[in-house]
């Protein structure tokens, strides 16, 4: 480091002492930029200790301005070197300093207290990492500015920044845990000047694909429209249109064993109360909101899920997530999906008008408006779904099964049945007959893997 550098950082450093007392801290954070391995503390007593020498080597030339330059640095240095050396001099004890650093206001003192604090909020919860969040009282955070901006300083780290380091690595040194900036399971939030500590528990997010094995359950709980969930005559006192929910039977017995506060379900779209999911099931995620146990045997867990559904639901291939897939799941609603419908017709059909069903269906565009019934909750719009393939297969004379592919949130049942014309094409506009679903299932949900 050249000379004159090295001069301007002394200088520097006894300008902000003789205004301000400066705790080793906060003297040593405003130059934290230069050089690596230090701790500002240890920054910030060494460049008081070169001070000290400095105010020393003058008292035989220029005596009076040693001892004051010594005066400052026991006072608003908090140097016991300094204070000690010129109590040799003057050859009488100094009073204690009554002053506080002017910057953190001797909150890093309290470094080992807001520690204890937090690990006492951490030991209740199950995590793989954490960060430390430091909250600042505005006028703490206007002083610093206003300190930067007196003495142009260009080399330093903020206060939150090294409350945050500091804690946060002594805290890891504690758990064993290590600080993660990006996706941390816990954040510790705290207050160094009112001493405040709280704790943020990050979601769990548990994936994985369902298979509905029965109709008449919907996808997710289905709160009663008469009471809104308070229960009435209508709902038998229970607050739901259905006792029972895929979401339900999912979610219950992961919040119970994750000890979460509550659940919430995101899947790749949603199949009809009266439909099932069969073949390799729909994507799912389960978040968890503030879980306290978050080491998990997926394994176990699906089994203690498969037995609570009791045969209705079934989980295949639980893991470990984040939000990000949440946010995959809602844009693959339009997914490609394999259905398949059987269909009762009120007339006869040959095999030869089931090819041409199958050639207007395939490769095609439908254009649907919002189903009627379904316009008390959705919007009334028109949209444009794509169908990749149809395959036509009769069973009786008057009825046949279909296999539908085609871009998720095509509305099946009014493909079938047109709907009073708001679905076009359709099944009974096709074939001139009248076409009635009966039994629909969901075969595949094609989502990409990333």
């Amino acid at each position: 480091m050249p000379k004159l550098f090295q001069e301007q950082i002394i200088s520097k450093a006894m300008e902000m002492l003789e205004k301000y007392p400066l705790c080793d801290h906060c003297l040593g954070r405003q130059f934290a930029l230069l050089g690596h391995g230090t701790e500002n503390a240890e920054r910030g007593a060494a460049i008081k200790l070169v001070l000290t020498l400095g105010a020393h080597a003058l008292i035989p030339t220029e005596k009076r301005k040693g001892i004051k330059l010594l005066k400052i640095l026991a006072s608003n240095g908090f140097s016991e070197n300094a204070k000690e050396t010129l109590c040799k001099i003057i050859k009488k004890p100094l009073k204690e300093p009554l002053k506080m650093c002017y910057l953190c206001e001797g909150r890093f003192k309290k470094i080992q207290e807001f520690v204890e604090k937090a690990l006492k909020k951490l030991n209740s919860y199950e995590y793989h990492n954490f960060v430390v969040g430091i909250e600042l009282p505005i006028e703490i955070e206007e002083r610093e500015d206003e300190f930067k901006a007196e003495f142009q300083i260009k080399y330093g780290e903020n206060l939150r920044n090294e409350f945050g380091r500091t804690i946060g690595k002594k805290l890891s040194e504690k758990t064993g845990k290590p600080v993660n900036y990006k996706t941390p399971d816990i954040v510790v939030l705290l207050n160094p000047f009112t001493e405040r500590v709280r704790i943020q528990i990050n979601p769990l997010y548990i994936m994985g694909y369902y298979r509905k094995l029965v109709r008449g359950i919907p996808q997710a709980k289905w709160i009663c429209t008469h009471c809104q969930g308070k229960g009435c005559q209508k709902c038998g006192g229970t607050g739901k249109m259905y006792l029972e929910s895929v979401e339900e039977l999912i979610s219950e017995p992961i919040l119970e064993i994750t000890q979460g506060v509550k659940t919430a379900f995101h899947a790749s779209g949603r199949e009809d109360v009266d439909a099932r999911m069969l073949g390799t099931g729909r994507p799912f995620v389960v978040e968890v909101r503030s879980p306290k146990k978050r080491f998990l045997n997926l394994k176990s867990l699906g089994q203690t899920i498969n037995a609570h559904a009791k045969g209705k639901v079934e989980v295949l291939s639980l893991k470990f997530a984040d939000k990000t897939v949440v946010r995959r799941l809602k844009k693959a609603e339009a997914a490609q999906k394999l259905y398949r419908v059987i269909v009762e017709l009120d007339k006869e059909i040959s095999e030869k008008e089931l090819r041409f069903l199958e050639r207007k269906l395939s490769h095609v565009t439908i254009r649907q408006k919002t189903p009627r019934r379904v316009l008390h909750r959705r919007a009334d719009l028109t949209r444009e779904k794509y169908i990749y393939k149809v395959e036509v297969r009769k069973l009786t004379p008057k009825m046949v099964e279909m296999r539908i592919l085609c871009q998720g949130g095509l509305y099946i049942k009014e493909l079938i049945t047109g709907d009073e014309g708001r679905t076009i094409p359709n099944v009974s506009q096709i074939l001139s007959v009248k076409a009635k679903p009966l039994e629909l299932d969901v075969l595949e949900v094609m989502l990409k893997e990333e």
